[in-house]
């Protein structure tokens, strides 16, 4: 009696422990047992694994925009009307001179300014949107290839045919656009800065779209205005090697200036007072970007017209799969800019005995992609 009476409170205790460890063990045995037995529904199951593949297309998209460029270069190379509609076999140039003089001196050179071309227009696009906090910006909202249309429409109406001309009165009026823009914005005492700079771009626009309708009005219906009216449309077939050479260059810089500043263009997209305080100038750098997409758009309107709608789709596009991080952003865009316009022309020179306009093909595809994007999700860019 007196052992056991000794010996009781351990055992009491170590009842008690064992009780309180049971319940323990047997709550965790139970919680196995039932998340053993818990299977994830079907749609659970499938939201996951799309959130997987997003996760994949995000990290690799700039490798699956860079391959289908190649691959589309490629094809597009031996696409066409020679010898007859459809695709050029390549060992069929090494019996057909012809066929060499057209596939190197005529396709490549416009293949690779359409590949620039797209670069700019992409880039720009996407640049301009997040720096002004507003989807439907593109680098025509600042009168850029407005004043270009206009600079090329007093050449052809002046008489003077040389590209040189031509080429250089439509990049001075571009530059002339956005001087004029910009200069507006600091003189309107209406908004902030953004809001006064896309009213001034707006004024600009609609200025020179006048002043380029009455050019229309003036030049000759038989010899001028058709020639006019073909260059407004946009086409790749004034490009070729010296033309490349000769506006590749300032596009390329502009490029690169654009690409430098891709991380700066998040902190852009910020409140003014935000961006001040993380140790940047928004004013002085906003204008940087402007004027490098500007110069870019602008030099290449001056050799190829007016092509629409590529800077206001693509990126939306890049950033419905791929967020709204600018570093990321800004050089997909130049990726899918220049894929978009690739094969647009492709198409405006292959599928017809007479080739259709660029920036027809390039704003009927840009609109319903448009349309198509505004259905299928919610655009938002706002400060």
């Amino acid at each position: 009696m007196g052992k056991e009476a000794k010996g009781a409170p351990p055992r009491i205790r170590a009842q008690g422990g064992g009780a309180e460890g049971g319940v323990r063990d047997a709550w965790k045995a139970e919680s196995a047992r039932g998340s053993e037995g818990a299977q994830p529904s079907p749609g659970t199951a499938r939201s996951a694994e799309s959130r997987a593949r997003g996760a994949w297309v995000r990290r690799h998209l700039s490798g699956i925009l860079a391959g289908i460029l190649l691959v589309v270069f490629a094809l597009a190379l031996f696409v066409g009307r020679y010898p007859k509609p459809g695709f050029l076999n390549p060992a069929a140039m090494g019996s057909d001179p012809l066929a060499r003089q057209i596939v190197f001196n005529s396709r490549l050179p416009r293949m690779l300014g359409a590949v620039v071309l797209g670069l700019v227009l992409g880039g720009a696009g996407a640049s301009l949107q997040a720096v002004f906090g507003n989807p439907l910006v593109d680098a025509g909202f600042l009168g850029v290839s407005q004043g270009a249309a206009f600079g090329a429409a007093v050449a052809l109406v002046l008489g003077l045919r040389a590209y040189s001309l031509i080429a250089v009165l439509a990049f001075g009026m571009a530059v002339l656009a956005l001087a004029l823009s910009l200069w507006l914005a600091e003189r309107f005492r209406y908004g902030g800065q953004i809001l006064r700079l896309i009213l001034a771009g707006l004024a600009v626009s609609a200025f020179f779209s006048s002043l380029l309708a009455m050019m229309k009005y003036v030049a000759d219906p038989l010899s001028q205005l058709p020639d006019i009216v073909f260059w407004t449309m946009g086409s790749m077939v004034p490009m070729g090697w010296k033309r490349l050479e000769s506006s590749a260059p300032i596009a390329l810089a502009a490029l690169a200036v654009l690409y430098a500043m891709r991380w700066r263009v998040n902190l852009l997209s910020l409140d003014d007072t935000v961006s001040h305080s993380l140790g940047i100038r928004p004013g002085v750098e906003r204008k940087v970007v402007s004027v490098a997409a500007a110069a870019g758009v602008g030099v290449m309107t001056a050799v190829c017209g007016v092509v629409g709608w590529v800077g206001l789709v693509v990126p939306q596009i890049v950033r419905a799969i791929d967020g709204p991080d600018g570093r990321s952003v800004l050089p997909r865009s130049m990726l899918g800019g220049a894929i978009f316009v690739l094969v647009s022309d492709t198409l405006a020179r292959s599928l017809f005995s007479g080739e259709v306009p660029l920036g027809i093909v390039t704003s009927l595809f840009g609109a319903l992609s448009f349309a198509i994007l505004l259905t299928v999700r919610k655009v938002e860019l706002a400060r």
